[in-house]
């Protein structure tokens, strides 16, 4: 920026949209600088097909021309919650809105699960024409339709605080209604809560989905409505508007917040104003020059900038005869025009390309100056021949430019103005400037992890497929910053994907899967915050170089390993570091087996591995270590301090390798079958799976036994290891170690850990014991017992953190009572050829995709990272729509939602809840599907069809499980007690929610149709005609 910041800047960082002739933002700019005119004109043919009444088709005055927004009728009911039949008696408005502020959000790198920013809603809509034409214009909805949940799904009063509620918003959240500039005073309105600190992010817009003139309309004489179907503003020929339907949503931020957290920004409001004409006008719903010109004056002033560095104005641009010279003079007024230089400023009008957008005019006017000023192009101004004798060009220095430019730098940033003036007098201007120049991204690591995820495992691949496409494209953009706008500015939804990658060409072939070396890795979870069990191998695991890499590339990880290593020199001889760095070789390997080396070593990366994890939000609800191992889990815990645990393994390490030569054997049998084969000098040193021990003792003896268990065609190996650990052989020694333990502070457990000796959760009592520690170094290991405890409790995912895979692989082997579990390993084995990066990134991933929390800020410590405009989620929209009893043919009534060229619609668009209403196929539930099996049981479940919108209820089925709330359950009562005659109390549903639970409840009552109430039918009927014949129409 050319001047230090005031605090009062706002950053535009999210943008979001459906537009006449473009369903997302990339086609509605590719729109706009091809100068496209998405205002369509129909044959008398494709009128006729639709429905229209051939006599208005054929009036001379009729104009066969609209700006249609496509698939109104679809939304993604299921991803947010809604049953089809709340979808089908929501305005598309509110639906069209929710969408577009999920994708803003995403848009911005604020959708993210846990974001701390307060986000608040400013947004408002046009008259609801669903609910006037469709709904009300539906007498089975009349007859039988809360009212209340008519006003909740289709009155403007919800559309924000709707939002609010289904993403969790926590910000201020109110309708801002001023006829057309509603959505650019909704902008102002949100700037001001933010500089305000009501909030921390604002998402602002508006939203016009206008069902009465779908083909075409009827303009009256010296009306505003063009009669030729082209909006021309500022055109010599400029004759009127077409009205068109569209949504658009923006996220603001405080600069210097957007800034501090590296969020994308489009444009930085530099300031804004919001005025009314007053009674300075021929009308009132006349414009004013005055008003305009104070409000332009007003938002520069807020602004505190000079009109002549102001280079393009997008206007409110309706083309009508008095609207554009009144708009010009008032711009000449607020920029002094004749002290300007002659044609120094363009102007603009997105009307001319997508129609008159009522409520979402202004927003969307609002985006395409940002998008301006993001790609640095004026695009060209549509159905421009000749300027208007009638606007006051010599006066000022504005003029309209027909082709795409290049938006040149001059002495001042690029700046813009849009304005937006509503019918009633209130105008809004507000001032934009381009985003200051982006400093780049930290260094970051050679590879970045990429996690999807969505709630249909169809979304998820089609996620996949833009990502992979978005990447093709935008080769320039950092990887880093792809990964950490995944990570912390999207949910974490059920079905999920992660990839491993190190570069966007190896992502992109990841995701499409033409990658030999690149695996991607699915998985689906419900659970969030997924309980993860640390499990730390002991003595055996230990290999030379292990984690090495992982001490190059994570600052955490080396971080401890050098404490450790500091604080075991003296009690060595040697720098631990030396061994843990050096090649895997034979001589590396010999010295890493002396016992004294390999505990210290074990614990060591064991120790700063599992701090690493932490760093990373892996918090281990619970942990259990094999042998040395529990030394880690008990310094994690808090029973003893690093420097303690360090001591105390160092100790144990060189009294153990002072003993004599002994040896372990690995036998595939169970303890009961194993014990009686052992001599007196042999000892199970471990359980480590129900069918699998591990004996211990003198070499001579080990070799005896093993010959036995040869010859008797039982499986069994001896494990690489110099002395008889957990054996008699150890016990020359435990007076010693208990003489170093007793000197040792213990304390309680902080963290539940399972014990070793017991298989069971360890007690304060025996923690702070000095000769458990010392019969730990003798006694069994229990690890098969201990997983048997952990896997009491279900959805427990097992980390084994650590080098290699044996405590995985013994998980996996274990049977679970509670179901499967996930296991994950975070170092590879010695002879995997992999890099410890990719080994820990997988891990890591896996986590993520069996529901772990991550702190991703943390992953990232203290790097700088750029969140990043990605693909945003690709809604599943299915067709949600109640049509009207009767299509009426007449246009500009509207009564006529219906596609052009395509027949009226026969599924999901009946009316409800009728008995032979077309109903949505019923959700995936834990439970199966169960016929109804007596008249009772059907009676119940056509209810919670009707009411719910579902096909196929079952008699397990629970009515809250399938989508139900409180006021779907005051409907299901209300239609139980019509059809029964017996007043039924709300409880009985919240007390027995399924089909089978109601029945019983009902007795053997019998079913009869609801009485019709022809009374509140027609006073519906007259409500919604006296509505329509006073909206007035937009200016």
């Amino acid at each position: 920026m050319a001047t230090p910041l005031t605090g009062s800047e706002v950053a535009i960082v999210g943008l979001a949209g459906r537009f006449p002739g473009a369903q997302d933002l990339e086609g509605f700019w590719r729109n706009v600088c091809d100068g496209v005119e998405a205002i369509r004109s129909y044959s008398t043919e494709e009128l006729l097909a639709s429905g229209a009444e051939p006599e208005l088709v054929r009036h001379p005055r009729f104009v066969p021309a609209a700006a249609r927004l496509e698939n109104v009728e679809g939304f993604d009911a299921a991803f947010f919650g809604y049953t089809p039949r709340e979808a089908e008696l929501m305005d598309p408005q509110h639906r069209l809105f929710l969408e577009c502020a999920w994708e803003v959000l995403e848009s911005s790198g604020h959708g993210g699960q846990g974001d701390p920013l307060l986000v608040g809603v400013f947004a408002g809509q046009a008259l609801s024409t669903y609910l006037l034409v469709n709904l009300l214009g539906n007498s089975a909805v009349r007859r039988s339709t809360d009212p209340l949940q008519l006003n909740l799904g289709n009155s403007g009063s919800f559309l924000t605080t709707r939002v609010s509620y289904k993403l969790d918003l926590k910000g201020p959240s109110f309708l801002v209604e001023s006829a057309c500039s509603t959505s650019l005073v909704a902008v102002h309105v949100a700037s001001q809560s933010l500089l305000n600190g009501e909030c921390d992010l604002a998402l602002a817009g508006g939203v016009s989905i206008n069902l009465t003139q779908q083909h075409g309309y009827l303009p009256s004489e010296g009306g505003i409505l063009s009669p030729d179907g082209r909006c021309r503003p500022f055109d010599a020929s400029a004759r009127g508007i077409v009205f068109g339907s569209g949504v658009g949503a923006v996220a603001l931020r405080r600069l210097e917040d957007a800034l501090a957290d590296g969020d994308p920004i489009y444009a930085i409001l530099l300031g804004s104003a919001v005025n009314n004409d007053g009674a300075l006008r021929g009308g009132y719903t006349a414009p004013s020059v005055e008003g305009q010109a104070e409000v332009i004056s007003e938002a520069l002033a807020n602004a505190n900038v000079a009109p002549e560095t102001i280079s393009y104005i997008e206007t409110h641009g309706t083309g009508t005869a008095l609207g554009d010279p009144i708009e010009v003079h008032a711009l000449n007024t607020a920029f002094g025009g004749q002290d300007l230089p002659r044609q120094s400023c363009i102007l603009g009008a997105l009307k001319a390309n997508i129609g008159h957008l009522d409520a979402a005019a202004g927003v969307c006017g609002l985006i395409k100056a940002s998008l301006a000023l993001h790609h640095r192009q004026l695009p060209p101004h549509p159905l421009y021949e000749e300027p208007n004798p009638h606007i006051p060009w010599e006066e000022g220095p504005f003029y309209v430019n027909t082709d795409l430019m290049d938006w040149k730098a001059g002495a001042s940033p690029r700046r813009a103005g849009v304005s937006s003036f509503g019918m009633g007098g209130t105008n809004a201007h507000v001032i934009l400037e381009e985003a200051p120049k982006r400093s780049p991204s930290d260094p970051s690591r050679a590879l970045q992890l990429l996690p999807l995820s969505a709630a249909t495992p169809t979304a998820l691949d089609a996620l996949t497929e833009r990502l992979a496409s978005f990447l093709h494209k935008h080769a320039e953009i950092p990887l880093a910053d792809v990964a950490y706008t995944l990570q912390v500015g999207r949910r974490a939804l059920e079905y999920r994907r992660v990839l491993v990658c190190g570069s966007t060409t190896d992502a992109e072939e990841g995701l499409t899967g033409a990658s030999s070396t690149r695996r991607l890795l699915s998985g689906s979870t419900v659970a969030t915050g997924a309980p993860v069990v640390f499990l730390f191998p002991g003595q055996g695991a230990q290999h030379p170089a292990m984690g090495a890499g992982l001490y190059e590339s994570e600052p955490v990880f080396r971080e401890y390993v050098d404490a450790c290593a500091r604080a075991l020199q003296p009690h060595l001889g040697l720098d631990l570091r030396e061994l843990l760095r050096a090649p895997q070789d034979s001589t590396a390997q010999a010295r890493l087996e002396q016992t004294r080396l390999a505990q210290a070593a074990l614990f060591t990366v064991e120790y700063a591995l599992a701090r690493l994890w932490m760093s990373w939000g892996i918090e281990p609800e619970a942990m259990m270590g094999h042998s040395i191992g529990e030394y880690v889990a008990a310094c994690l815990s808090g029973v003893l301090s690093l420097d303690d645990a360090l001591a105390l393994v160092a100790a144990r390490g060189s009294l153990m390798q002072e003993l004599p030569p002994g040896a372990m054997l690995s036998v595939a049998m169970d303890e009961a079958g194993l014990r009686p084969l052992l001599g007196p000098r042999l000892a199970i040193a471990a359980i480590n799976a129900p069918s699998l021990c591990v004996v211990s003792g003198p070499p001579e003896d080990v070799r005896s036994l093993q010959e036995e268990l040869t010859r008797n065609g039982t499986a069994c190996r001896v494990l690489h290891t110099a002395h008889a650990f957990h054996s008699p052989m150890v016990e020359p020694i435990l007076e010693r170690f208990a003489q170093i333990v007793r000197k040792v502070k213990l304390e309680t457990p902080r963290l539940p850990y399972v014990s070793n000796l017991t298989g069971q959760w360890i007690t304060p009592e025996q923690a702070r014991n000095p000769q458990y520690w010392v019969d730990h170094l003798r006694q069994c290991v229990r690890f098969a017992p201990g997983l048997e405890t952990l896997g009491r409790k279900p959805g427990r995912v097992l980390l084994e953190v650590g080098p290699g895979r044996t405590l995985s692989t013994l998980a996996r082997r274990m049977p679970v009572p509670s179901g499967p579990w996930t296991v994950v390993t975070s170092m590879r084995h010695p002879d995997e050829l992999i890099p410890d990066a990719q080994v820990l990134h997988e891990a890591l991933g896996s986590l993520w995709l069996a529901g772990a929390s991550v702190n991703w800020k943390g992953y990232h410590g203290n790097a700088r990272r750029h969140r990043v405009a990605l693909p945003t989620y690709p809604f599943e929209r299915q067709r949600y729509w109640i049509s009207p009893d009767v299509q009426a043919q007449g246009v500009p009534g509207g009564e006529t939602p219906a596609e052009l060229g395509q027949p009226p619609a026969t599924t999901a668009t009946t009316g409800m809840p009728s008995p032979d209403a077309a109903r949505h196929p019923r959700p995936r539930l834990r439970n199966a599907f169960v016929a109804p099996r007596d008249e009772q049981e059907h009676m119940v479940a056509r209810v919670f069809e009707e009411v719910l919108g579902i096909e196929a209820v079952g008699i397990h089925d629970n009515f809250f499980e399938l989508g139900g709330h409180s006021l779907l359950a005051t409907a299901v009562v209300g239609r139980l007690r019509d059809g029964s005659g017996v007043s039924i109390p709300l409880q009985l549903l919240f007390e027995g929610p399924t089909v089978a639970q109601v029945a019983e409840r009902l007795g053997g009552l019998s079913w009869r149709p609801p009485n019709e109430d022809p009374e509140r039918d027609a006073l519906l009927l007259m409500l919604a005609e006296l509505i329509r014949l006073e909206t007035p129409s937009a200016p």
